[in-house]
């Protein structure tokens, strides 16, 4: 944790609360959207809405799910309550592990997926898979509603388990990955005269993985591409001042039209491809295009937490408080690089 001035002004609750209600209903939203399209629930909008047409289960469960938002505002007060002294850029470093772990999971999501599933489509392209794992497996896997449930879904949660016990790898090693996978192509293609589309299904899921995965971490080390005429003249604390317009009118306001527009039915396009298991139609490909639509809520989650933890951070900018990462040099109002 980085060292407050005491002369440092008194973080804001208010602030403090809206940031992390706004990360708390994230992820109530997601776990309404799971129990609403995949378990049935009624949805927390129909005890407001339709109360009349629900029977007493049907009641009780919407009331579960609208206390879902319930909470994501109530726990946010009582944290803040709870310790009214928190720096801001303590609660966005908590903000960004919480990115630095989705991120870290999603990794070795792709990483253990895309490569277990190039083998196996490999294997069964060239009639080797029923050797290995079978006549019965080997038929099934060539259906989705056998090969995610029976493959991909246990690798996810091994993906889990290493992003909790390990912090050595992270997203930056996709770009590699996807040069290797690419370098792969162009070797079997001109050298062997050999070619298939599983190959060029796992350069974009890779690519695509590495594209909307970065884009937190690239948020928090300011990296994204600025079309900038004034901004670089301002002082740290004017930045400061800009950036937290940016991150409520923008920001946040966006991560929340890409969740609600992808999520909002059962048609929409992240759960429609992920409830369905959607595969694509180029014969023996790769089964991983619904987890690629995933990725746009991974998108949407990692970076609405990110745009909170940088509103805080931007916040002490604008007060004044020592300890943020620099944007710009300026004078008496240049903050210490962490």
């Amino acid at each position: 944790m980085t060292d407050v001035s005491t002369t440092a002004p008194r973080p804001p609750k208010p602030l403090r609360i809206f940031a992390w209600a706004v990360v708390a209903a994230t992820f109530a939203f997601l776990i309404n959207n799971y129990l609403t399209f995949w378990q049935d629930w009624p949805g927390g909008d129909a005890l407001l809405l339709r109360a009349g047409e629900l029977d007493g289960t049907g009641l009780a469960l919407a009331a579960v799910q609208l206390g879902l938002y319930g909470a994501a505002l109530l726990l946010p007060m009582l944290y803040v309550s709870r310790s009214p002294d928190q720096p801001l850029r303590a609660d966005a470093e908590i903000m960004s592990g919480i990115v630095r772990f989705i991120i870290r999971a999603s990794f070795w999501m792709v990483l253990l997926v895309g490569l277990a599933d190039i083998v196996v489509s490999f294997m069964r392209v060239e009639g080797y898979l029923a050797e290995f794992v079978g006549a019965d497996v080997a038929s099934a896997w060539g259906y989705n509603e056998s090969r995610a449930p029976q493959l991909h879904m246990p690798l996810v949660g091994i993906a889990l388990v290493l992003a909790l016990v390990t912090r050595t790898l992270g997203f930056h090693w996709l770009a590699v990955l996807v040069v290797l996978a690419e370098l792969a192509i162009v070797i079997s293609r001109f050298i062997f005269s050999y070619e298939q589309a599983f190959q060029g299904d796992l350069v974009r899921f890779w690519y695509g993985a590495l594209f909307l995965f970065a884009s937190a971490y690239t948020l928090v080390e300011d990296g994204h591409v600025r079309v900038d005429v004034v901004y670089a003249s301002l002082s740290t604390r004017a930045q400061g001042a800009v950036n937290v317009i940016g991150c409520l009118i923008m920001g946040i306001l966006f991560c929340w039209v890409i969740l609600y527009l992808g999520m909002a039915t059962k048609s929409s396009i992240i759960n429609a491809p992920l409830q369905s298991l959607e595969i694509t139609q180029s014969g023996f490909g790769m089964y991983v295009k619904y987890l690629m639509a995933g990725f746009l809520a991974i998108f949407g989650v990692s970076m609405m937490i990110q745009f909170c933890a940088y509103l805080l951070e931007s916040w002490a900018d604008w007060q004044g408080v020592p300890g943020g990462h620099a944007h710009h040099v300026h004078g008496e109002d240049q903050i210490t690089e962490v």
